[in-house]
This record gives C-alpha cells, structure tokens and sequence, in this order.
C-alpha cells in the first residue's frame, strides 16, 4: 500500500473533489481509509444521560484507497509515489520532483 496513515492526501473524485485532508485510518482488507475531515456525514446521536439531549454530530466515512492521491510534502503537488531500496531501508519518493516522502 503506497499510502499510509498520516499522510496527506488529495481527493480525486465523489463530492469532495479537489480537496485535500490527513489521513485518519486505513483498512488493508478492504480497501478504504478515512479522511480527516472529507466525506462526512450526520449521525443523531443519543443522549447518555437522563436529562441530556440528543444531538447530530457530523463523522467521516471511509471512500477508496482509488479516489485519493498522495500530496507530496516538498513540492505540494498530488502525485503518484515510487519505492527505492537504500541498503535494508525502503523509502518512499515522487515521482514529479523525485524528493524523499
């Protein structure tokens, strides 16, 4: 997987296209990972306590691994991602500018 947690990553395509956001979490099995803040979506809620109320509170939903591309950190471009292996060392690099991820 080219793309890990943490990363920034721009949105390629669905509603929040051309937007851009940290990635929150990953799931390999399937495919999808969640992006801080893009494709969200309400959720009522309801109240824990007696006496409290219940509310709707906006959450991020999971899209493909396919509609999001990596942003480069030196040259601020989304950009496909390469592997280069130093020694026992795999490092990530773009392959626009071709600097170190």
């Amino acid at each position: 997987m080219k793309i890990r947690k943490g990363d920034n990553v721009k949105v390629t395509s669905g509603k929040d296209r051309g937007k851009s956001g940290k990635v929150i979490n990953i799931n390999m099995k399937t495919g999808r990972l969640s992006v801080e803040g893009l494709n969200l979506f309400k959720k009522h809620v309801r109240p824990k306590r007696q006496g409290e109320k219940g509310e709707v509170v906006q959450m991020p939903r999971s899209m493909s691994i396919s509609n999001v591309m990596l942003v480069c950190p030196s040259c601020h471009k989304a950009t496909r991602s390469g592997s280069r292996i130093n020694g026992d060392k795999k490092t990530r690099y773009c392959k626009k500018c071709q600097a170190a991820i």
